[in-house]
């Protein structure tokens, strides 16, 4: 099995509060004179107290267009996932240099050389090691990377990876754009990065009790019709949201089957499972995971705080609450987690712990 070894999440540098994001994205994406209470209360709804910004405020009415957004995103997702990543490897007490696959994920940009490409040189990772580009996968990229980073140390045991997501989210907000959609993203999504370093079966760093869990196996699943349940439309202005409000009834549809279908190949009951570590997709998707699955009132608890203090990260969220899980919630030695976000396609990543 695949052994975590660190997780090690980083931040963009500008924390604001809700209020104040709000008052931003009055400006710059209603019309002048339009009465903003219906964006006042999707803000508040969201259950955020805070987040944290790649740029302050005032540049966000400054950017023009998709190419000025996106030059920022390479800069400043260069710029954290080295953070992250450095962070990562330092709490593994590995070096760049024992690193043989770097994983990046983002859906907030993009970049050809890629993100990895760019952080091999800059982190001193060596010349051959292999990388792997992830994008599209959304919220779910966190934990798809964790899957494809198992399955590649369960045919190199002997090696290294190291799993990297960043996404910059306030820079796809939309100016001018008074929709559903985007005022319900705006009120939700952050900026921030986290990297996860992790070995195959026969290296053995550090056999402490403060390791991470092993990986045991994961499962995806996309959901017939729901191509356009959330998403992106790519437009000159950049990355226009798709966001339908039916996600949570997708949710309750398809989520208990598909974990208990999951956890029963294994042996596993879902009131075995010691730690939830969920993707915080939005007060109603919480309630919808809550309600599908029939969990205990304090299940998500380390989903919902995350939200509450940084938001939703997209893809890098579900790393932070695994790192959280670790640090102020270990489960048992031995007992089971299971690791689930969703995302665009419509489609379930669920990962399998043993803590």
């Amino acid at each position: 099995m695949t052994r975590i070894a660190a997780v090690h999440g980083a931040l963009a540098p500008h924390r604001r509060t809700q209020s104040e994001i709000t008052d931003m994205v009055a400006r710059t994406c209603l019309p002048e004179g339009t009465d903003r209470r219906v964006l006042d209360r999707l803000h508040r709804s969201a259950k955020v107290g805070s987040r944290h910004m790649t740029l302050p405020l005032e540049r966000y009415e400054e950017l023009d267009g998709f190419g000025a957004s996106n030059d920022v995103f390479i800069a400043a997702a260069t710029d954290l996932g080295a953070k992250a990543v450095r962070g990562a490897l330092h709490a593994a007490d590995l070096s760049a240099a024992d690193v043989d696959l770097l994983i990046f994920t983002s859906v907030t940009g993009i970049a050809t050389p890629s993100i990895d490409a760019r952080l091999v040189g800059r982190l001193g990772l060596r010349p051959d090691v292999k990388r792997l580009p992830l994008f599209g996968l959304g919220c779910a990229g966190g934990a798809a990377g964790l899957s494809r980073m198992h399955d590649y140390l369960l045919g190199r045991p002997d090696q290294v990876a190291v799993l990297l997501s960043v996404e910059l989210c306030s820079l796809t907000f939309q100016r001018n754009d008074a929709s559903m959609a985007n005022l319900v993203a705006t009120g939700l999504f952050g900026d921030g990065a986290a990297a996860v370093v992790a070995y195959g079966a026969d290296r053995s760093e550090r056999p402490d009790e403060n390791v991470g869990p092993t990986i045991v196996d994961s499962r995806s699943h996309l959901y017939p019709d729901t191509g356009r349940v959330m998403g992106w439309d790519v437009r000159n202005t950049g990355f226009q949201v798709v966001l339908d409000p039916q996600v949570p009834d997708v949710v309750r549809r398809y989520l208990a089957d598909d974990v208990e279908g999951f956890l029963g190949d294994h042996g596993i009951k879902p009131k075995d499972v010691t730690a939830w570590v969920c993707h915080p997709g939005g007060p109603k998707v919480l309630h919808a995971v809550t309600e599908a699955l029939d969990l205990p009132a304090d299940a998500l608890d380390v989903t919902w705080r995350h939200l509450a203090d940084v938001g939703n990260l997209s893809s890098s969220s579900v790393l932070h609450v695994l790192r959280d899980t670790l640090a102020e919630r270990r489960p048992p030695p031995g007992t089971p987690g299971l690791l689930l976000a969703m995302g665009p396609g419509f489609a379930c990543e669920l990962v399998l712990l043993r803590w």
